[in-house]
């Protein structure tokens, strides 16, 4: 007897792949399937997902590939035995910022696509421009000055939208097409973001942008939850700002309510139920929250090629350092998020600088957690020393904004003092540094959000509740134990391991949510009751030690004095030679 159980599919759109999985309604993986941009797609001549105008600094990529990539997930999963008629609802995951720009006559193509022929064949002409900038882009430092100061400062433009403006974002890249491309922002009938275009196709329509995502364009008002119109009449410049509000659409409140049903394209080309639900579509960051039941004050340390730093928080704090998202499923919730140029590449350059190991003994990464554990903490010899502080940027950082380098300081209580590096034991003391000087960062920029645990008869100070790590650097125990004595973590350490599945993952679940969910059950409790964490979570580190936690209180003040000397000198640099100042080495 075949299985009739239902399925729930969740979809990741990323900008080096397509990817597709189907669960179950106990959230177990039942397919999956991945169409890889660079290895798959034939005909775009793209590289890691990509093309680029180098000479503008633009990153963008051909939507039709997207198509491509659709049918070709489908027929994958179904060449691996899926039955789609038991998919009961879906949703997905989108890079964000990126926009899609459709023609006049796009809702007609959507509405009329013919079984026999693919999504590429007949979408083709249903754009008034045939690519989407890419969050890489930084063709858009204009525009960003402009937004910026639309409001005052960055610092307000953060307080409306939850942050400053950033090249990426989807606000100063429509006002950039405008200017570049009069013609055909004229001719666009609707901009979708990534996440919204994916539900579009799905929806046989052009989708709402959900709660979350609209947050990454620079346009929303996060405390009115409307658009902002003095922003949004920046963006549309002579067109009136009406015309832009029509183009966007409105923005879907409830992530988990009903978008419509799947289009008959896919019902007749591949089988779906026709009253299969669609949930909002939303952003890769806010999905990667839903991949496990993220509880309040929960912390996620992504510790990649870049570093992020996600948290859902009551707590609406914006500063232009960070970003604040509405939360993609829980009304009240907010998503903290901190992203860093430098994460993997500045750990590996100091393991790289240890001397060559001998065969048979330790392997740099080895050896380099020892140095990293055995040095004590801020490589102080004793709890009164001076504290030694370093920056370690091998590319320009945007937290702090500082120019690539290495910036080494000694720290007391009064003043951080540049240091020469024959102060400091290296390669040694860099083993540990390195990790500390990454995790201040993160407590430094958390602590307005964070909070003690009620009850708290202990009286432990603000910290998250957990701290979950995930991604490569994970793997790593030093930095798992410095993370439980730098960040604290009241139930401790975690390691999250969903592969490379969390985006999509996160939107299946929050398929699963939409469709089985009982009237007012939060998507949390909802997933906790059906979540399994002893398969996708082990605890690895001892978290909230008071002792230590407390001492790495003078870590704190002295990054945030480093990094206050290190960009006033960065000014005066610029000042006198009209180019920004060297790293100290």
């Amino acid at each position: 007897m075949t299985d009739q159980s239902p399925l729930y599919l969740g979809f990741d759109l990323s900008t080096q792949q397509l990817k597709g999985i189907a669960i179950t309604s106990d959230l177990k993986v039942a397919f999956e399937a991945v169409f890889d941009f660079d290895a798959d797609a034939t005909g775009f001549g793209i590289k890691k997902g990509v093309l680029t105008n180098e000479a503008e600094r633009e990153v963008f990529a051909p939507i039709t590939m997207w198509l491509q990539a659709i049918d070709a997930v489908l027929q994958t999963l179904q060449d691996e035995g899926i039955d789609f008629g038991r998919v009961q609802g879906m949703s997905g995951a989108g890079q964000q910022h990126g926009s899609v720009y459709w023609s006049q006559d796009c809702e007609h193509a959507l509405r009329n696509l013919h079984e026999g022929k693919s999504l590429e064949a007949q979408l083709h002409h249903a754009f008034s421009y045939p690519y989407s900038p890419n969050w890489q882009d930084s063709s858009t430092q204009t525009q960003c000055d402009l937004f910026d100061r639309h409001l005052g400062d960055e610092c307000q433009l953060a307080i409306c939208t939850g942050s400053k403006a950033h090249h990426r974002f989807t606000g100063p890249q429509i006002l950039r097409f405008r200017s570049k491309h009069p013609e055909e922002y004229s001719k666009t009938s609707r901009i979708s973001l990534v996440s919204s275009f994916l539900a579009s196709i799905f929806l046989g329509k052009i989708a709402p942008i959900d709660i979350a995502d609209v947050c990454g364009m620079n346009l929303f008002d996060i405390k009115t939850g409307s658009y902002n119109q003095k922003l949004m009449g920046l963006a549309a410049g002579s067109f009136i700002t009406g015309d832009l509000e029509s183009k966007l659409g409105h923005v879907m409140e409830d992530g988990g309510g009903s978008i419509g049903f799947i289009s008959q394209y896919f019902v007749q080309r591949y089988g779906f139920n026709p009253s299969c639900t669609i949930a909002p579509f939303t952003g890769d960051n806010p999905a990667t929250i839903l991949a496990l039941p993220l509880r309040p004050l929960d912390a996620i340390v992504s510790l990649g090629t870049s570093t992020t730093f996600l948290m859902s928080t009551p707590l609406y704090k914006p500063d232009p350092a960070v970003h604040f998202m509405n939360h993609p499923t829980t009304p009240g919730l907010y998503m903290f998020m901190l992203c860093y140029k430098n994460g993997a590449l500045a750990r590996e350059q100091v393991r790289d600088a240890l001397p060559p190991t001998r065969p048979g003994s330790l392997d740099r990464w080895s050896l380099f957690n020892h140095h990293a554990t055995h040095t004590r903490p801020l490589c102080a010899s004793t709890e009164s020393s001076p504290a030694k502080i370093a920056l370690y940027f091998p590319r320009p950082e945007i937290v702090p904004n500082v120019q690539a380098g290495k910036y080494r300081y000694t720290y007391t209580r009064q003043q951080p003092i540049v240091s020469s590096p024959s102060a400091w034991k290296l390669p040694e003391d860099d083993c540990r540094a390195i990790i500390e000087s990454q995790l201040l960062s993160l407590r430094l920029r958390s602590r307005g959000i964070v909070a003690p645990p009620s009850p708290n008869p202990r009286n432990i100070p603000a910290q998250p509740r957990r701290v979950y790590l995930v991604g490569g650097g994970s793997q790593n125990t030093a930095i798992a134990k410095l993370a439980g004595e730098i960040l604290g973590g009241v139930e401790g350490v975690y390691r999250l391991d969903v592969g490379g599945n969390a985006c999509a993952l996160g939107s299946a679940y929050k398929a699963v949510w939409a469709v089985d969910r009982k009237p007012g059950e939060t998507f949390e409790d909802f997933v906790s009751s059906r979540w399994r964490e002893n398969e996708f979570v082990e605890k690895i580190a001892d978290g909230y030690q008071e002792k230590i936690y407390r001492f790495y209180e003078k870590g704190v003040d002295g990054l945030e004095a480093v990094e206050k000397d290190v960009l006033k000198k960065q000014a005066m640099d610029v000042d006198k030679a009209g180019t920004t100042g060297a790293g100290q080495v």
